[in-house]
């Protein structure tokens, strides 16, 4: 049976919160409509660790709101716009994470100092510099689509991060592994020394080592039990 998309984004939410990526009310995930009618978002107003399958709407490729209620985000282009680009793309992630946007607004580049900068092989982590403002409209959002290709993450310099995935769970360990990855640059880099990092050749074989297709599944039925045993806590 097919995934509920409200379901989805809300537990893509509540994980995204949980592992450290919520900005108050700020931020937000989408799943790609089944029927391509536009994309399952988060709706505004509320923290992602308050997403419930009620407070997920659809909205449109031009910003309709279609089912649901609450108030859409008007940063709904990155969502459309790189769905309508990118028809690979099934879930999108848009948060403000700390280390990646600090690493972003370093001007240095993703490195791969550690496992988790490889999933992002061989493309790294464009960076998109047009504005950082938010991405209000069509225009914006066709640009980002363009600077990210076929990468799997950009950075929104001195805004945030935008990670994507053929679904939302892969979106969603996209934006995690982007942060531990991120961090543990910025920790390398206060040593002062002489880093090293993983060739290219080889990062690409790790990444495959590391990051298969059933890996990233259990990484997110992982983060899915911790939400659960949160609850029961």
């Amino acid at each position: 049976m097919a995934d509920d998309p409200r379901e989805l984004v809300g537990t893509a939410s509540r994980i995204l919160a949980s592992a450290g990526h919520k900005d108050l009310v700020w931020g937000h995930a989408s799943a790609r409509d089944s029927a391509n009618r536009g994309a399952w978002l988060k709706a505004a107003t509320w923290g992602l660790d308050e997403i419930t399958p009620d407070r997920v709407h659809l909205v449109g490729w031009d910003g309709t709101l279609l089912e649901g209620g609450g108030q859409r985000h008007h940063e709904y282009p990155i969502h459309t716009e790189i769905m309508a680009k990118r028809p690979d793309v099934g879930g999108i992630v848009h948060v403000h994470s700390p280390y990646s946007v600090a690493l972003a607004a370093s001007g240095v580049d993703l490195l791969p100092v550690s496992h988790a900068a490889n999933y992002f092989a061989p493309m790294g982590v464009p960076r998109f510099t047009d504005t950082t403002d938010l991405i209000l409209t069509k225009e914006l959002g066709e640009a980002v689509a363009t600077q990210l290709g076929g990468a799997r993450a950009i950075f929104l310099v001195n805004h945030g991060i935008v990670t994507v995935g053929a679904d939302l769970r892969e979106a969603t360990i996209a934006a995690i592994l982007l942060e531990m990855a991120c961090q543990q640059q910025l920790i390398t880099s206060g040593f002062h020394s002489w880093p090293t990092w993983t060739n290219d050749v080889e990062s690409l074989v790790k990444r495959d080592h590391i990051y298969p297709p059933a890996a990233v599944r259990s990484v997110w039925n992982y983060l899915e039990r911790g939400l659960g045993a949160q609850t029961k806590g």
